[in-house]
């Protein structure tokens, strides 16, 4: 999994798919069944059907960040189109591709492409946990959620020392009796804050054959953090109708 930099914004992921290099079952990492349940229950059995999704991500944390930024992205060709504000507060709308260098400014490379991990982090991480083979995922069974009554099954996702956002980050998921995610507790590997991200996820919603948590309340260090995720629409290979979460 690549890392990446951010300045400004909430830490708290990084996109792609590292397949970590084994020479015996022992260096393996161990893959709950459950984490393909998630997966199939947020939809990752059409995953190949999807065009492009497109979807805003909005941030409230108090006193340390508030945003607003809009995507669409094909995940067949990795097209990243983004529209929002600039880390200079000037408007910002431009469209690259991630696979390919020559279509990224220094702005895109240190700005937009962070946020887009971030962002879509937050949208789809079911699905990133399914496809980061190189992290962990052991089912530790029942457990009381982080905050409020109620238990749910306790899933932690563990990336290796040169693994995941930072090197050892760690995704503690409570997954419900219907495998949607409930909760999630993230442990930055690293030194740089935010350490601790507790977020609820609720909010669901499904835009065509993908479920979408578009709710998620907590604390970001301590600090209450609001995110929530607004006009979700998937689009599916041969149509050129966008569906818009319901």
């Amino acid at each position: 999994m690549t890392n990446s930099s951010r300045a400004t914004m909430i830490r708290v992921v990084a996109f792609g798919v590292l397949i970590l290099a084994t020479t015996s079952w022992a260096q393996t990492p161990q893959r709950a069944p459950i984490l393909d349940q998630i997966a199939k229950t947020y939809g990752i059995d059409s995953w190949d059907q999807v065009e492009a999704i497109r979807y805003t991500w909005n941030a409230d944390i108090t006193g340390l960040f508030k945003a607003a930024h809009k995507w669409e992205w094909e995940p067949k060709t990795n097209k990243v189109t983004f529209e929002g504000v600039g880390q200079d507060g000037k408007p910002v709308k431009v469209s690259y591709v991630r696979t390919d260098p020559s279509t990224q400014t220094d702005a895109v490379k240190n700005e937009v492409e962070p946020s887009f991990i971030n962002d879509n982090y937050w949208v789809l991480f079911p699905f990133h946990a399914y496809w980061d083979k190189s992290a962990s995922a052991i089912d530790q069974g029942k457990f009381n959620l982080p905050l409020g009554p109620g238990a749910a099954e306790l899933l932690p996702i563990k990336y290796p020392a040169d693994g995941g956002y930072t090197p050892g980050d760690t995704w503690d998921l409570y997954v419900g009796k219907d495998n949607r995610v409930v909760y999630f507790v993230y442990h930055r590997g690293g030194a740089k804050p935010p350490s601790r991200v507790l977020a609820s996820w609720v909010g669901y919603k499904k835009a065509g054959p993908i479920l979408f948590s578009t709710e998620h309340l907590g604390f970001a260090d301590g600090k209450p953090l609001h995110i929530f995720i607004s006009n979700v629409s998937v689009k599916l290979t041969g149509s050129d109708k966008w569906m818009d979460a319901q």
